[in-house]
Parts: C-alpha cells; structure tokens; sequence
C-alpha cells in the first residue's frame, strides 16, 4: 500500500512538471518617448503588462509616422522591443528592472518574457 501511494504521489509530481508553464504578467512598469501626430513630447506606459504576446505601442500604431524611442524596462521580466508594428523588424532585448537604450532605438511594439 505504501509503494503504491508513492508511486501515485511520485506520478503527479511528474505530471506537474511536465505541463508547460503559462505566460505571466511582467510586474512593474514598461516606459518609452514619443513625438505625437501633432508635434508633442510625451511618454508612453506600460503598467503590469501581459506576457507572451505581441503588444503594439499605444501613440506609435500606424497612424504615428514616427516611432518611439528610449525604452525604458522596469519590469521584472526581460523585455524585447521591435522596430515594427506587430513584434516585426529588428529587435532588441532589454534586461529585467534596469533595462534601457537611447534615443537612437527606435521601438512600436514589445512582447515580454
């Protein structure tokens, strides 16, 4: 009876293991620069965002010809960056918590994880 609550408990316990684990929310913040369509400065956020799934950048979509810039990963989990819209072009990856680049990485969308 004992090897037999053993061998149960050792087969869940591999059964766990084997299930893939699901996409987690980045914990933190995700922050970037933009120039609007009207010509003004601002900052875009990311507060706690999905992870593992494409997310285009509020304010740089298509109908903001130019893209942001200066990426700013404050969360705890690494984050790459794109050049495109919908996770295309080139990429980069930034590091959890202290993650950044300047103003010469142009960025419109991000997945995480």
């Amino acid at each position: 009876m004992r090897l037999r609550s053993t061998c149960a408990a050792l087969g869940a316990a591999l059964l766990l293991a084997a299930v893939p684990a699901s996409a987690s929310a980045a914990t933190g913040q995700f922050r970037y620069d933009y120039v609007t369509v009207e010509g003004y400065e601002a900052t875009g956020f990311l507060n706690d965002p999905p992870g593992g799934e494409c997310l285009d950048l509020p304010g740089v979509g298509p109908e903001n010809p130019r893209p942001g810039d200066s990426p700013k990963n404050r969360t705890d989990a690494w984050a790459t960056v794109f050049a495109g819209s919908g996770c295309t072009g080139d990429s980069f990856r930034l590091r959890p918590h202290t993650g950044g680049a300047s103003e010469r990485l142009k960025v419109r969308s991000v997945v995480f994880g």
